[in-house]
């Protein structure tokens, strides 16, 4: 906000709060997993029930089905509940499944593990864990076909390690991480 003599006043950041949510992906596979698993089903009961025998690979490939459908469930649920909050004293995250609060003096090593879309970064502190991606974009032949992780993760990555006082240690060939000096 603008004051009448021109000066933009500055922000306390010490009642600044940051929220962060992750890239909300495509639910297609999903739904390819579920329809499959139920197209599966109805191959499975039709044999049965016409009396013909029912192959184990049918069998496998319901659960296998099932297996993909829930376990993409269960991520996409997770990432529509995900948030990290930042403050000045702690960094919080949650994804439907995990509550953590840590303080920044709390966290003993930050890993940075890159991967093909976005890289993964674990928080370890005395007594919790929690991690996050950072943004990754999934290009097939040059095309955006979608994107995942925090939009924002290398500041989130930047901010942890700036505000819990952790040094850079490289690893070759095992990615990067920060730990107390």
């Amino acid at each position: 906000m603008l004051r009448a003599d021109g000066i933009i006043p500055s922000m306390d950041l010490s009642s600044e709060v940051r929220e962060f949510k992750p890239e909300q992906d495509s639910r297609r596979g999903e739904m390819i997993a579920w329809g499959s698993a139920i197209l599966v089903g109805v191959l499975w009961m039709v044999l049965v029930f016409t009396g013909q025998s029912v192959n184990w690979a049918i069998l496998l490939l319901e659960v296998f089905l099932i297996f993909a459908g829930t376990s993409i469930s269960l991520s996409n649920w997770m990432d529509r509940r995900s948030l990290i909050r930042l403050n000045q004293d702690e960094v919080f995250f949650k994804n439907g499944l995990r509550n953590v609060h840590m303080k920044y003096q709390d966290i003993n090593e930050l890993r940075v593990l890159p991967t093909r879309w976005g890289s993964k970064v674990q928080v370890i502190g005395v007594d919790a864990y929690f991690e996050f991606r950072t943004l990754g974009e999934v290009k097939i032949g040059g095309e955006l076909k979608g994107r995942m992780g925090f939009e924002e993760g290398d500041d989130i990555l930047n901010t942890i390690v700036e505000s819990s006082g952790l040094e850079r240690i490289d690893k070759p060939g095992e990615g990067y991480y920060y730990a107390r000096g």
